[in-house]
């Protein structure tokens, strides 16, 4: 018995390894070349202007990619498949959207819908709407700052969503070892960890969980004892202590709000890291030495954030005959 338990992690792992592999051999950085050779263009024009009317839009792009990939419909399938681009439908068809992590959270549904009915008219039936996810992410996070990375095409869009394994995603409340496990369990490692948590340089947090905090911390009646000082001091006067439902977000970086950059790090370092997940990654002795290398070698971070963000576009896609190529992104066919 304990040798077959032994036996079933590293089976686990190995099938998502061979599986990684597998789908790298079917996807192709020209797939739409002949099919579709205006789509890059299309999407960097949707993002564009869906970032000069609204400069928040860059982070909730890059978002939308980490809530879709994290998500496994059937396991160890499915999770870079446009799952949470679909819209409940009364009783038969319940989406993501309205997933505990994901609702008042969330945003730039409507921008990947525009993009896809773009695409649409100039490509019928070719692009999926995980393809033009992926890209639209990449495309936020380079004109917010971030390097231009190449990313691999050829995903297909899923039929099914999984609203209760929305609710499981990492969360920046959880322990390094939970967060970890649930990253490993994608394909990811420890360094993926302290990358993707980058992403926190220009998010944001809705002011009802940043009330805990800063006056309830673990139902203490009292601050977080790690949040430094001045920091608290700022934050408290900018939320005051009121339990409501107050969805309002607050920037997670008061000093390069909407540009991406590697000052997440520099606050870290500096002990102005505001979620709990923060702290721990500037101490653990896994992860305290990369904290360290990114806030001081900034183009690091920016090179290491584009790989994490390809790597994690390759979690449990769909290729070749699976899944299907979307008309709406709202809905399966």
């Amino acid at each position: 018995m304990e040798q077959k338990a032994f036996k079933r992690p590293f089976v686990h792992l190995f099938y998502i390894f061979f599986l990684s592999h597998l789908v790298l051999c079917q996807l192709d950085y020209r797939f739409y070349d002949s099919t579709c050779p205006s789509l890059t263009r299309i999407v960097r024009y949707g993002v564009w202007s869906a970032i000069a009317n609204d400069t928040r839009m860059a982070a909730s792009l890059v978002r939308l990619q980490f809530h879709d990939c994290f998500v496994n419909v059937i396991k160890l399938f499915s999770g870079c498949d446009a799952s949470i681009l679909l819209d409940d439908i009364d009783s038969t068809f319940v989406g993501e959207k309205t997933a505990r992590s994901n609702q008042n959270s969330l945003r730039g549904y409507e921008v990947i819908d525009k993009i896809k009915a773009n695409v649409e008219k100039a490509c019928p039936s070719t692009v999926s709407c995980t393809d033009i996810l992926i890209l639209a992410a990449r495309e936020a996070a380079n004109i917010a700052g971030a390097s231009y990375w190449m990313v691999p095409l050829g995903r297909r869009d899923g039929r099914t969503a999984n609203k209760t394994a929305a609710n499981e995603l990492p969360s920046p409340f959880e322990s390094l070892d939970n967060i970890i496990a649930k990253f490993n369990a994608k394909g990811l490692d420890t360094k993926d960890v302290v990358v993707l948590s980058g992403m926190l340089s220009f998010n944001a947090i809705i002011i009802n969980l940043l009330i805990i905090l800063l006056f309830n911390f673990g139902g203490s009646g009292k601050p977080d004892p790690d949040l430094e000082a001045s920091l608290l001091k700022g934050l408290q006067t900018v939320c005051p202590d009121q339990v409501d439902s107050d969805t309002t977000l607050v920037p997670l970086d008061s000093v390069t709000t909407n540009r991406f950059d590697n000052s997440y790090y520099r606050n870290l370092v500096n002990s102005s890291g505001l979620l709990q997940s923060d702290h721990v990654l500037s101490t653990d002795n896994r992860t305290a030495s990369m904290v360290l290398s990114y806030s001081r070698y900034p183009y690091l971070f920016l090179k290491d954030f584009g790989a994490s963000m390809v790597k994690m576009a390759n979690i449990g896609v769909l290729t070749g005959q699976d899944g299907e190529i979307r008309k709406n992104c709202k809905v399966v066919n």
